[in-house]
């Protein structure tokens, strides 16, 4: 895993799908209302499969998580980290941002290239940067999985032990997939849940409850008490799965 800032790649092809106008302003309007933890602090690292396949996803994903990032910021002392992989083993961090304008720069100097999933090293990565300094949640955007189960299986333990839970958000239906999904999120005490791009207010809400148990913990997720909180709270007590 290299760990340099996000540098600028080649410029994207003019015929990529973009993301409609109204799920950007759906996400957005609903980034806006997050509501952070008192007093709290966090680190997440946000991490995304960036294969070609995920192209349209991507670009939900940067406006969504940089609005999200920028409001909670104003409130707390949180930082993101976005890690991503493609191509033929390219996976990349960046450094940790602090603010809602540096995060959406780095997403958007990035575009989706084809290849396979590197999902064992997002995982080795996050454990890494969480032996440096504590990290509150690693949450992943993907759709395929094309990897050993037991190494992500021991990676995704590994993670468990130390109290870092991953929360997966699996865009489509493929079987393989949402079965290791499910177990990273079982073995880290975190979440899985169906990231429906036709729904992306689902998406965001649950979002926001991740940031909000970043910053505050269960008590700030039980005081404010919103729907995609209690379905954050089940998943982080054990209680089945998010969709």
């Amino acid at each position: 895993m290299s760990k340099t800032p996000v540098r600028t790649d080649a410029q994207r092809s003019p015929d990529k799908r973009a993301s409609s106008s109204g799920d950007i302003a759906a996400f957005l309007d609903a980034a806006r209302t997050i509501k952070p933890g008192a007093g709290g602090g966090g680190r997440i690292v946000l991490a995304l499969d960036a294969t070609m396949s995920r192209q349209p996803t991507w670009d939900m994903a940067s406006q969504i998580q940089a609005e999200m990032f920028q409001n909670v910021a104003r409130e707390t002392a949180l930082t993101m980290q976005l890690v991503y992989f493609r191509g033929f083993g390219e996976c990349r961090s960046s450094r940790w941002a602090r603010n809602g304008p540096e995060l959406a720069a780095m997403m958007t100097r990035i575009d989706c290239r084809a290849g396979r999933t590197q999902i064992e090293k997002v995982l080795k990565h996050a454990l890494k940067e969480h032996n440096k300094s504590p990290i509150s949640a690693l949450v992943y955007i993907g759709d395929a999985m094309e990897e050993d189960p037991d190494a992500l299986g021991h990676a995704a333990g590994q993670l468990g032990v130390r109290g870092v839970p991953a929360f997966v958000f699996q865009e489509g239906h493929e079987p393989g997939a949402e079965r290791m999904f499910r177990e990273i999120a079982r073995l880290t005490r975190g979440g899985w849940f169906r990231f429906d791009p036709s729904a992306p207010q689902v998406l965001a809400d649950l979002l926001k409850s991740i940031a909000v148990y970043a910053t505050g913990g269960l008590k700030a997720l039980e005081a404010r008490g919103t729907g995609s909180d209690r379905k954050l709270l089940t998943q982080l007590k054990g209680g089945g799965s998010g969709r």
